[in-house]
């Protein structure tokens, strides 16, 4: 709520009282990139508060990132969230009452309301160039302003003189007007109430020049939209909540209940992030840990079960669910109780269901056709085959025997570290290589080899060293392929830090 804030234009809708109806909750992954474990994290306090309620569980995919956006993403979101068993009631593979469920079929939706809010004078169309904004935060920087961000240069344009320019295909966003006095207050059920000075936010865009909505807007429609109650989230998203209280301000809605839960990290606090661990559920699931091992672990990184109970399945969970038994401080991801988690949880396994395990994923149908046809042609007995393919299986590869070998020739060893960290770095902002394809990486590594100025030869024997630990392999994107993107990552990863651990050369 705002203590003063745009009028409210007519009300569309108001949501009943959330607590006073069976809750509906949704999580919204952006279909950007690998599934997430951070999205298995908030998926799961999402589907066991519904669950514990008798209330609604929606996915959401919020699609309107056109440049990274793809579809391959979003079935890789959908697999990697039924593999671990967090059902959907509502969703864009299933349906429902709300749809469509991917937010670039809804629009026109955005379109509207980015209309009214237009009409109502809470939201203007800013014409200002990239250069002037470029201008406008180096000027802030060299001045150390007291403030950063967009200084409203537009926002007193006269409405027909804005409509015009618009007209005659100018270009332009349109920005929300953010109240300049005042202050916004979340109240947050695990927080408390959160104060903002209202001068302290900018007039945040809602609508990009291309047309399609940012976040903001399209996330505050879609959850007025589908009747959500409970908005349960990671805490990054705390500092935006007071534009999204003013949004639902102007359009008349009441707003859903807000749960902010602490961030995952690493071991030393920092943000949990590909560049230091694997963060893929993927991942997780290709290198053979179990699905209610996950969850359970997961489960136990922001939730106290009582007595000192770390081992739970998720019925078991919701069973007991209570927001006072969740934790706020950013819980540490730790991979080695992870993996001890897992060990147990083997150990438990009839030969049977570990039977049964092993071939719905290390040994697959699919996965063993791949590493056969690669193969193939470098085998000659049957019983080569295993121990051909063997760098295909688990994390890491022993690197020790291969390591003099990463020396090459006119090239520092921290030319090496360099090159292999900037590779990691721009597999992710390219769309060809992000899809991990034989065609992508190759069309990708290549163009990389140009822009860095270093031979595909030099390049292409390091990353062979690194995935296989073999100075000789099946061909390395299909190897590459194979082995998928968070093992290569990691292996990469592993081989940087040997080598800065190692003699100058």
């Amino acid at each position: 709520m705002t203590s003063d804030g745009p009028q409210s234009p007519e009300q569309t809708a108001i949501l009943p009282d959330p607590g006073r109806m069976p809750p509906r909750v949704r999580i919204a992954p952006s279909p950007t990139g690998d599934p997430h474990v951070g999205t298995a994290y908030i998926g799961l306090f999402n589907y066991v508060f519904a669950r514990k309620h008798g209330g609604t569980f929606i996915l959401r995919i919020e699609d309107t990132d056109r440049v990274r956006s793809s579809l391959s993403s979003e079935q890789a979101i959908i697999s990697a969230l039924r593999w671990l068993g967090l059902t959907w009631d509502e969703g864009p593979d299933v349906g429902g009452p709300h749809g469509p469920y991917r937010q670039s079929e809804r629009l026109d939706l955005y379109t509207r309301h980015a209309n009214l809010l237009l009409d109502k004078g809470a939201a203007y169309r800013c014409f200002c160039t990239k250069a002037r904004l470029d201008e406008l935060r180096e000027h802030q920087r060299a001045s150390k302003a007291a403030h950063y961000g967009y200084d409203r240069h537009c926002r007193e344009l006269d409405p027909a003189q804005s409509q015009a320019r618009a007209d005659a295909g100018e270009a332009h966003v349109i920005r929300m007007k953010m109240p300049t006095i005042g202050e916004t207050v979340v109240v947050d059920g695990l927080r408390g109430s959160i104060h903002r000075a209202n001068a302290e936010s900018d007039d945040q865009v809602i609508v990009k020049s291309d047309g399609f909505p940012t976040y903001h807007l399209a996330n505050v429609v879609d959850d007025h939209d589908m009747g959500i109650t409970h908005v349960i989230r990671g805490e990054e998203w705390i500092s935006s909540t007071p534009k999204h209280i003013v949004l639902y301000e102007m359009f008349g809605w009441e707003p859903p209940r807000w749960y902010h839960l602490g961030l995952l990290r690493n071991p030393d606090k920092s943000k949990l992030s590909k560049r230091k661990n694997p963060v893929s559920i993927d991942y997780y699931r290709d290198l053979g840990y179990l699905p209610e091992t996950l969850l359970n672990f997961l489960g136990t990184l922001g939730f106290s079960f009582g007595d000192d109970k770390e081992r739970f399945d998720v019925a078991e969970m919701t069973e007991v669910f209570d927001w006072s038994k969740v934790s706020v401080g950013g819980p540490v991801f730790d991979q080695a109780k992870l993996a001890a988690f897992n060990a147990d949880d083997i150990r438990a396994l009839s030969i049977d269901q570990l039977h049964a395990q092993i071939m719905a994923t290390v040994l697959s149908e699919d996965r063993i056709k791949a590493m056969l046809a690669v193969s193939q042609p470098r085998i000659d007995l049957l019983d080569d085959f295993i121990p051909y393919v063997s760098f295909f299986f688990g994390g890491s590869v022993d690197l020790t025997p291969v390591l003099p070998k990463f020396r090459i020739k006119k090239r520092s060893r921290a030319d090496v570290t360099g090159i292999l960290e900037r590779y990691l770095e721009d597999i992710e902002r390219d769309t060809r290589a992000r899809a991990f394809t034989v065609e992508g990486l190759e069309a990708f590594s290549r163009e990389f080899c140009e822009q860095h100025q270093w031979k595909a030869r030099e390049l292409f024997t390091l990353l062979r060293l690194a995935v296989t630990g073999r100075t000789a392999s099946p061909g390395l994107f299909e190897t590459m392929q194979i082995c998928g993107k968070d093992r290569v990552r990691r292996r990469v990863r592993d081989v940087i830090e040997q080598l800065r651990k190692g003699e100058d050369w």
